[in-house]
């Protein structure tokens, strides 16, 4: 079961980047019929959600809607970077840095318009993202 990486580069302070098609070449790669597929982000300004990909507006709609539940501000206690961090930071604990899929006759087995959904909350940034299979 070996730990794989997919690296990328956001382009925004906030960013919904599909990584589907990375991830579902590396089951191709490992030649996985059948298992989970575990993915994580190791970085505390970042997570994973799973949603739709086909209309743009859900990007739009999803960005909007975090940034009001959690505004940049310039008074939370622990702004050792910019106040975008501290935000950052509550954002990735309410979405979350973690994923567990399932993976059957060799893709997943998500609703057709699910993506995994990389989000970027103090980019832009490289980002590493890490995958892992457990077959069976």
């Amino acid at each position: 079961m070996t730990l794989h990486t997919i690296q990328i580069q956001t382009s925004d302070w906030h960013d919904l980047i599909d990584i589907t098609p990375q991830v579902r070449a590396l089951i191709k790669e490992t030649n996985l019929e059948d298992g989970m597929c575990f993915i994580f982000v190791p970085h505390s300004t970042a997570g994973l959600t799973i949603n739709s990909y086909l209309d743009p507006d859900t990007a739009k709609d999803l960005n909007s809607e975090i940034n009001r539940l959690v505004p940049t501000r310039i008074d939370f206690s622990h702004i050792r970077d910019t106040p975008t961090d501290a935000a950052g930071h509550i954002k990735t604990s309410l979405i979350g840095t973690d994923l567990a899929l399932i993976v059957s006759n060799g893709d997943f087995t998500f609703g057709r318009s699910q993506a995994i959904l990389f989000w970027e909350f103090d980019g832009p940034r490289t980002r590493t993202i890490q995958v892992k299979f457990i077959k069976g």
